[in-house]
C-alpha cells in the first residue's frame, strides 16, 4: 500500500497528452505535406532533379540543425523549444502554401522546406530530452518507443488528411493541413502543464559543458554504439526507397506498389509498445539485435521476390523489424547521455543518426549505378547485419545508467 505522503505511481497513460499529443499533431502536419512537396516544386516550374533536391532539403535541414538545436534547447528550455519549433514549422508551411498561391515562389518553397527540417530537429531533440528527464528510467524505453510510434502514426495518417483537403482546395490544401497540425502542436505544448523531471535535473546549477567537451568525453560511446545507430538509421532510410523501387522493377502498378508500402507501414505502427516493454524488462540488446537482423534478412530476400505476394510478405517482415526498433535510437541516446550536457550529447547523437539517414539511400544509389538494383538492395541488407554485430558487441559491454 502506498504511504499517504508518497507520490502516486508513475503511469504513461497519465502523461499521454502532454508527452505525446504535440508529437502526434506535429507529425500529422509534416506527414500531410511530404507526398506533395515534389509535386509542388514541379507545379512551380522545377525540373525533376530540382524537385528532388527540394524534398531533400527537409532532411538536410534537420541533419545540419541538430547541433544548433541542442544549443537552442539549452537556452530556452525543452517546453518553449517545442513551442517555438512547432510555431516555426507552421509559419514555414504557411509560406510554402503561399508560394503555390502566388505561382512564382520556388525559392520560397525551398527555404520553407529547409525551415521545416530545422524545426523538426529542434522539436524532436527537445521532446526526447524532456521525456528522458521526466520519465523514470524503468519506463524509459516504453516512453520513447511510444513517442517514436506516435510520430509514425501521425506521419501515416497525415497524407490521408492532406489528400482530403487537396480534393477541396487543390494541392495547397496539404499545406493548410500542415499549418493546422503544427500550430495545434504549439498551442497544446503551451497550454498543457509541464511534466516534472523525476531526477531533479531542472534544479541543477553551474556551467554547462561545451559541445566539443561532450564530444571528447563521450568519444568512446559515439565511436561504438554511435556507429550502430548510424548503420541502423541508414538501414531504415534505405528500406523506404527499396520497396517502391523494387515494386517498379517487378512491373507492379502504382496501386499495388502503394498497397505493399502501406501495409508494411501499418505493421510498423502496431508493435512499438511491446518492443519498448521488452527493452525495459529484458535489455536494449533484446530489441536492437533482432530488429536489425530481421530487416537485414528481409532486404537480402527482396531481390529473390518475383511478384506482388512475395514482395508483400518480405515488406511485412521489414515493417515488423522496423516497428520493434521504434524508439531505439532515442532510448540508447537517453541511456548514454550524461546529466550535465544531455542536450549537447543528444544533438551529437541525432547528428550521427541523421548522417545515416542521408547516407543509406546514397549507398543504395551508388551500388545500383555501379552494378544493379538487386546488388544495391543486397548491400543495404548487409547494413543490418553490420548493425546487429555492432550492437551484439557493444551494448553488453558499455556502461550506462540503465541497469538490466
Amino acid at each position: 500500500m502506498t504511504p499517504p505522503d508518497s507520490p502516486p505511481p508513475f503511469s504513461l497513460r497519465g502523461i499521454a497528452v502532454p508527452a505525446f499529443g504535440p508529437a502526434l499533431l506535429f507529425s500529422i502536419g509534416q506527414g500531410a505535406i511530404l507526398p506533395v512537396v515534389a509535386l509542388s516544386a514541379r507545379e512551380l516550374g522545377a525540373s525533376v532533379a530540382v524537385a528532388a533536391l527540394i524534398v531533400t532539403l527537409i532532411g538536410l535541414g534537420s541533419w545540419f540543425f541538430n547541433l544548433p538545436a541542442s544549443m537552442i534547447t539549452l537556452k530556452f528550455g525543452e517546453r518553449w523549444s517545442i513551442v517555438g519549433a512547432a510555431a516555426g514549422g507552421a509559419l514555414a508551411l504557411l509560406a510554402a502554401g503561399v508560394s503555390l498561391v502566388i505561382g512564382n515562389g520556388l525559392w520560397l518553397l525551398a527555404v520553407a522546406m529547409a525551415v521545416v527540417g530545422m524545426s523538426a530537429a529542434v522539436f524532436s531533440l527537445a521532446r526526447q530530452k524532456y521525456l528522458t528527464e521526466a520519465v523514470p528510467v524503468e519506463f524509459r524505453a516504453r516512453a520513447l518507443s511510444t513517442l517514436g510510434g506516435v510520430s509514425r502514426i501521425g506521419t501515416f495518417i497525415g497524407p490521408f488528411i492532406g489528400a482530403a483537403a487537396i480534393a477541396f482546395v487543390g494541392i495547397s490544401g496539404a499545406y493548410w493541413v500542415g499549418v493546422a497540425g503544427m500550430a495545434a502542436a504549439a498551442v497544446l505544448a503551451v497550454t498543457v502543464p509541464d511534466l516534472v523531471a523525476v531526477d531533479g535535473s531542472s534544479a541543477r546549477t553551474g556551467p554547462e559543458p561545451t559541445l566539443r567537451g561532450v564530444a571528447v568525453s563521450h568519444a568512446g560511446v559515439f565511436l561504438t554504439a554511435g556507429i550502430g545507430i548510424l548503420l541502423l538509421s541508414a538501414l531504415r532510410a534505405s528500406r523506404q526507397v527499396v520497396i517502391p523501387l523494387w515494386a517498379d522493377h517487378l512491373g507492379l502498378d502504382p496501386t499495388h506498389a502503394s498497397l505493399v508500402y502501406g501495409l508494411s507501414g501499418a505493421i510498423d505502427m502496431l508493435v512499438f509498445y511491446p518492443a519498448g516493454k521488452v527493452m525495459d524488462r529484458r535489455g536494449r540488446q533484446w530489441v536492437a539485435i533482432p530488429s536489425t537482423l530481421i530487416m537485414g534478412v528481409a532486404l537480402v530476400l527482396i531481390p529473390l521476390t518475383g511478384g506482388f505476394t512475395s514482395l508483400l510478405l518480405v515488406a511485412l517482415l521489414i515493417g515488423f523489424g522496423n516497428g520493434i526498433s521504434s524508439g531505439l535510437v532515442m532510448t540508447l541516446g537517453a541511456d548514454f547521455s550524461p546529466d550535465r550536457g544531455r542536450g549537447q550529447f543528444l544533438g551529437l547523437w541525432r547528428f550521427m543518426a541523421d548522417a545515416g539517414t542521408t547516407g543509406g539511400p546514397v549507398l543504395l544509389s551508388a551500388v545500383t549505378a555501379a552494378a544493379s538494383l538487386g546488388a544495391g538492395v543486397t548491400a543495404t541488407g548487409v547494413l543490418g547485419f553490420a548493425a546487429a554485430g555492432v550492437f551484439a558487441v557493444v551494448l553488453p559491454r558499455l556502461r550506462h545508467r540503465r541497469n538490466y
